[in-house]
């Protein structure tokens, strides 16, 4: 997955680090959209954000499906403010990029993530960000 840079205004963030809920959509193989609330991180130097799920949650098995194009958007809202990243999914079992997202989820919402037998993460190469009141 390349990744690209992503210059983010401070207010963005800090908003992204707040231990909010977001949703992400990403598409079925009838291509309509799949929307599921989710908790993530994301890293602003390789601009790439996390979610850890089981490996047969819809929303996986929608990434997989999609292959080196599957783009999704991931937003985080509080009131009037909201950011929605979008960009190149994939999903992973890797144990080393596992243990990073699971380090970094805790590290954001104080407790570790569920750990499923089947945990993966979706990494998403942030390449376009919109944002409204930040």
């Amino acid at each position: 997955m390349s990744r690209t840079t992503v210059e983010l205004p401070a207010g963005i963030r800090a908003f992204l680090t707040r231990p909010r809920t977001a949703t992400l959509t990403t598409l079925r193989p009838d291509r309509t959209p799949h929307v599921t609330p989710v908790r993530f991180t994301f890293d602003p130097g390789p601009a790439l954000a996390r979610v850890t799920t089981r490996e047969g949650a819809r929303k996986a098995r929608n990434v997989a499906a999609g292959g080196p194009a599957a783009r999704v958007a991931l937003c985080q809202a509080d009131g009037f403010r909201w950011v929605t990243l979008e960009g190149r999914a994939t999903v992973t079992d890797d144990p080393e990029r596992l243990a990073e997202a699971v380090r970094r989820y805790t590290a954001r919402y104080r407790a570790a993530p569920p750990a499923p037998l089947d945990l993966v993460v979706i990494e998403i190469a942030v390449d376009r960000v919109l944002s409204l009141n930040l």
